[in-house]
């Protein structure tokens, strides 16, 4: 049998879902919306108009109103910044959750509209008031908190592409001056603070705009009207897709994801694809020709209850649970030995509803592979800091062998990881993480003494790390609660369906099927994520023909919204006739 890195990619890194009925209602270019936003201001039936556009953190506000004054003509130009406070004051309000740290915050309880001034936004009114006629534009960041719209736009951005204006240093954050700092604490003060005030303020916009613009690309916008967006998230919450991956380098990468996702060679390495985390992918519709990006958790602050179900969304509210992600080492080094938080810990803490559970599933795997997984018998808990501290300090390099469990592992394994668990992969391993969708907290005890990409050293959390410990987590227990788990279902004619975990401590629920012929699935009114593990290609098919028969292919994931009910999935392509291997998670019953 060939190895994974042997066989050709056919790992679709840009997934997209057709939208039909709207390809009218969109628009790209900045010449072709301004005709068409010309045209809405044309039918306002008054003489004085007022044009918002609403934008997230991190769209090129400059960019958006250097090109709609080139097309269009507006008698009074506000820019929302005007009417909120001061970088000073903004961040001495949320000092408390920004912290000293480099990585963690407090997650922020404030909504955008908090750190606007009143006193400011009366004298804005006064000023559109003193308008008798004309067009008004209100643009930036709470635009739409200003005053009422007579035509409202929201200016979206895709998380990652945030990220990446912030690691070029092309922005900073909202209200923050900050624009040359590192780009961790960037990101934490996005994670933390302003993404979050943003989507308060999306989920009241969503239904209320009157259109949206897609500004990831350089002077290159895409618009859509309403209508078409909410067909678009209702059509995907209806429907078996995928969100689009994206992938990033790190100290410990490896070289697998190259050759299975076709990546760039010329990269040094990739360490992560967040291949189905729906908080930071975006999502793809086409309308036509004309390909929009968007957030992917639009999807879940419109139609919660069709993609997550009814337990799912009572349980988590408008968040995406559960998280597929890649872990690649190999031909690279360990990730940093690390533990996750206990629930408790987390909440008290960082002000999270639930903390961020795990799972390690091989995806592929050298022989001489290992993954680090609890204690070993005996030692003691003062030992181990002590030398964590020491080793951190440069006086040593620490023992791992005299305290850490390390377990061979090959390709399909499945190990639990709950939090408070200390562990890590080593190098040569291929990971398909499945865990939980809290995803930042990860405090670092020990990373063998290297220093990042950037030069700098990744920061280590002992001190949370040794709160989070769970010390009764030793071999025997690990070999009875989180090793060789699996357990067999049930079985038809060309199937076998098997349980690989979680661990009780964990909501989410595993389920592997082996297949030669079709599978039958049902959601049971709850989300499913799903990657192929095993096989080129799959084809997922309804059979009361809901929703047009979607392929997927080796190592992709996707999710199944509760709304679809029963699915099947049966060997497809390249793979009929032969065996496939699927993952399903969920969230338990």
């Amino acid at each position: 049998m060939k190895t994974s890195v042997e066989r050709k990619s056919n790992y679709e890194k840009h997934p997209s879902v057709e939208i039909k009925g709207y390809d009218e209602q969109v628009w790209e270019g900045y010449e072709n919306i301004s005709n068409e936003i010309d045209k809405a201001i044309a039918n306002i039936n008054q003489e004085k108009k007022i044009i918002t556009i609403e934008c997230y953190p991190g769209v090129r506000e400059e960019e958006v109103l250097q090109e709609f004054t080139n097309y269009l003509n507006f008698d009074l130009i506000i820019n929302a910044d005007k009417a909120s406070y001061d970088s000073e004051q903004v961040t001495n309000i949320i000092e408390r959750q920004l912290t000293d740290d480099r990585v963690f915050g407090v997650m922020t309880p404030y909504s955008l509209s908090d750190f606007f001034d009143n006193n400011k936004i009366r004298l804005i009114q006064n000023q559109i008031e003193e308008l008798e006629a004309g067009n008004v534009l209100i643009y930036g960041v709470g635009a739409s908190l200003i005053s009422e719209s007579d035509l409202l736009l929201y200016a979206d951005l895709a998380r990652w592409e945030i990220q990446k204006r912030y690691e070029s240093k092309e922005k900073g954050n909202w209200k923050a001056n900050n624009r040359n700092a590192d780009s961790l604490s960037k990101y934490k003060r996005g994670y933390f603070f302003e993404w979050r005030i943003a989507d308060r303020l999306k989920k009241e916009l969503l239904t209320n705009l009157d259109y949206l613009i897609d500004t990831n690309l350089d002077s290159h916008p895409k618009m859509i009207t309403k209508e078409a967006l909410l067909n678009g998230l209702q059509q995907v919450s209806a429907r078996p897709f995928r969100v689009v991956p994206y992938f990033k380098p790190g100290v410990w990468g490896g070289q697998w994801m190259k050759e299975v996702c076709d990546l760039d060679r010329s990269k040094v390495n990739y360490a992560w694809a967040f291949d189905c985390v729906p908080e930071e992918n975006s999502l793809y519709l086409d309308y036509g020709k004309v390909r929009v990006e968007i957030p992917s958790m639009n999807v879940v602050y419109y139609k919660p209850v069709e993609l997550l179900g009814n337990r799912v969304h009572a349980r988590f509210g408008l968040e995406f649970p559960i998280r597929f992600d890649f872990l690649d080492t190999m031909d690279g080094q360990n990730l940093s030995l690390q533990v996750h938080p206990p629930t408790e810990q987390i909440q008290e803490q960082f002000g999270m509803h639930y903390t961020q559970d795990e799972s390690y599933y091989l995806l592929d795997a050298k022989d001489d592979a290992v993954v680090y997984l609890g204690f070993k018998e005996n030692i003691n808990s003062n030992e181990l800091v002590n030398d964590l501290k020491r080793a951190n300090n440069g006086e040593i390099s620490f023992p791992d062998e005299k305290y850490i469990n390390k377990y061979p592992v090959q390709k399909h394994d499945h190990f639990s990881i709950p939090a408070g668990t200390i562990h890590c992969s080593g190098k040569n391993c291929m990971v398909l993480e499945i865990s939980s969708s809290v995803y930042i907290f990860t405090f670092k005890l020990w990373d063998w003494g290297r220093v990042d990409l950037d030069g700098k050293p990744r920061p280590v959390h002992i001190e949370n790390g040794e709160k989070a410990l769970q010390w009764d987590r030793t071999k025997e227990w690990v070999d009875k609660n989180l090793i060789d788990t699996v357990e067999s279902i049930s079985s038809g004619d060309g199937w076998i369906e098997e349980k690989t975990g979680l661990h009780e401590r964990e909501f989410i629920e595993t389920r592997r099927h082996w297949s030669t012929k079709t599978v039958h699935h049902n959601t049971n009114g709850g989300v499913n994520v799903l990657n192929l593990v095993e096989g080129e290609e799959a084809i997922v098919e309804s059979p009361n023909n809901a929703f047009e028969p979607y392929v997927v292919h080796y190592a992709e994931s996707f999710i199944i919204p509760a709304s679809v009910g029963p699915y099947s999935i049966r060997p497809y392509g390249k793979s009929e006739g032969k065996q496939i291997t699927t993952i399903k998670a969920y969230v338990r019953h």
